[in-house]
């Protein structure tokens, strides 16, 4: 059972005329977010926020402790330590990823206090997971998907186990053939066509949030798996930091969506049943990571 709070209960027990209006197909995704309740948003937490800056802008990533504790506990210690700074973007393969690190392999940056290996964390405990909510469409690679805290997760009650999903803007960490050879010294975005095959094979930590387009109209690399071939077609990272290290006026000043408000069940529903005089046939399914998850900047 859920340790509900009553404001989440009376969130759940919801059923706002823009929950009713989408269920019946009258409304928009587009419509649902304007009509939406303040106490259905959440602030990103400075303390698992990044903000990674390129030459072109910012790109801002949400991290899941709840997922991946000990790999976001290493990649916070390597953005304090300035670690990433001045490494660059060295891959970018056509419908798949965009990965940044060192690209220098016979001299690596050293890693300061940050570990070099962790164990793999590729699925966590069900009972991490404490605000999952359940899409009633079927999928091909979980027993049960849907959402929780902002992030598209798969779970297997069998196993009593939980994962973060390879949907598109999800951001993993790279390892070697070794499942316990990762750290978070580089990391990946998934910018193609959800590559679920991956799930429960690699560790993922969080999602971008904000500057997808900064990573997936990338150049594409021409070396194998999409590498950059010459260093000057890498792209330069200027900084990545914990948007708590940085000031109140540099920060961007987000909020997602609750997953588990009845807005969001609202738009995944607008997403399975598409409204207007364009649709033809509505599908009456959603996949998984076809399901929008809202962000918008905070009213100030």
């Amino acid at each position: 059972m859920h340790a509900y709070t009553p404001a989440l209960l009376a969130a759940l027990a919801l059923t706002s005329a823009a929950a009713q209006a989408a269920t019946t197909n009258k409304l928009s995704a587009s419509d649902v977010i304007k009509a939406s309740q303040p106490s259905e948003w959440r602030p990103l937490d400075p303390g698992n926020t990044l903000y990674m800056d390129l030459p072109a802008g910012r790109v801002v990533i949400e991290l899941a402790p709840e997922f991946a504790p000990k790999h976001a506990a290493n990649i916070r210690t390597l953005v304090k330590e300035h670690y990433f700074d001045g490494l660059v973007v060295l891959r970018s393969h056509d419908n798949y990823v965009a990965q940044w690190g060192d690209a220098d392999e016979k001299n690596p940056r050293p890693l300061g206090s940050a570990q070099a290996k962790l164990a793999a964390e590729f699925t966590a405990p069900m009972a991490n997971d404490k605000h999952f909510v359940r899409l009633p469409d079927h999928d091909g690679y979980a027993p049960q998907v849907g959402h929780s805290n902002g992030f598209p997760v798969g779970r297997d009650p069998k196993t009593k186990t939980t994962w973060l999903t390879h949907c598109y803007g999800m951001v993993g960490v790279g390892r070697d053939m070794d499942a316990d050879s990762g750290s978070g010294t580089s990391l990946y975005a998934v910018t193609g066509h959800a590559p679920r095959h991956l799930d429960r094979n690699i560790t993922v930590v969080g999602r971008v949030v904000s500057g997808m387009p900064l990573l997936s109209s990338l150049p594409r690399g021409t070396g194998p798996l999409g590498f950059y071939e010459k260093p000057e077609q890498n792209v330069p990272i200027k900084s990545i930091r914990l948007a708590a290290d940085v000031p109140e006026a540099e920060r961007s000043h987000l909020e997602v969506m609750r997953t588990d408000s009845a807005s969001f069940k609202a738009v995944a529903e607008s997403q399975r049943n598409r409204p207007g005089p364009w649709t033809k046939v509505p599908a009456g399914y959603i996949e998984l990571c076809n399901v929008t998850i809202p962000v918008r900047e905070q009213a100030r």
